[in-house]
């Protein structure tokens, strides 16, 4: 039987009106630190956002969001931030801010395969919400 992990987890929401407090959720983002694994899946639904604030700005939306997975990732292309042990990329996007990119609060799990257990958590929390 293969190890089974500790992971931690938080659900990336947009919250395109700050002061109403409504939110899509529009990706997932897990770590695993025992498997050195820190990755996210973003999947914005657009028209589910916009239903909720047809003014918002998506180009601008997009362009943070797509910066998650970089971070994640890592190194030279992914800033000052992605330069920080992985750890400490996970704590700095999860970390409570209240702007229009936000995530839930932390949440644990575990799971044999980290990667497996991110497309199930979005599966979950965000294609079927």
């Amino acid at each position: 039987m293969s190890a089974n992990f500790r992971y931690d987890y938080a659900v990336v929401r947009v919250v395109p009106k700050v002061d109403r407090e409504e939110f899509i959720n529009a990706g997932v983002i897990l770590s695993c630190p025992d498997l050195s694994f820190l990755e996210a899946r973003i999947k914005l639904d657009e028209s589910r956002l916009l239903a909720l604030d047809a003014n918002v700005d998506l180009e601008l939306v997009r362009k943070h969001l797509d910066a998650i997975p970089i971070i994640c990732r890592g190194g030279d292309g992914a800033g000052t931030i992605g330069q920080l042990p992985q750890r400490q990329r996970f704590h700095w996007l999860v970390a409570p801010r209240s702007t229009v990119i936000q995530t839930s609060p932390v949440h644990t799990g575990r799971c044999h395969d980290p990667a497996a257990a991110l497309e199930r958590l979005v599966a979950t929390m965000v294609d079927s919400a």
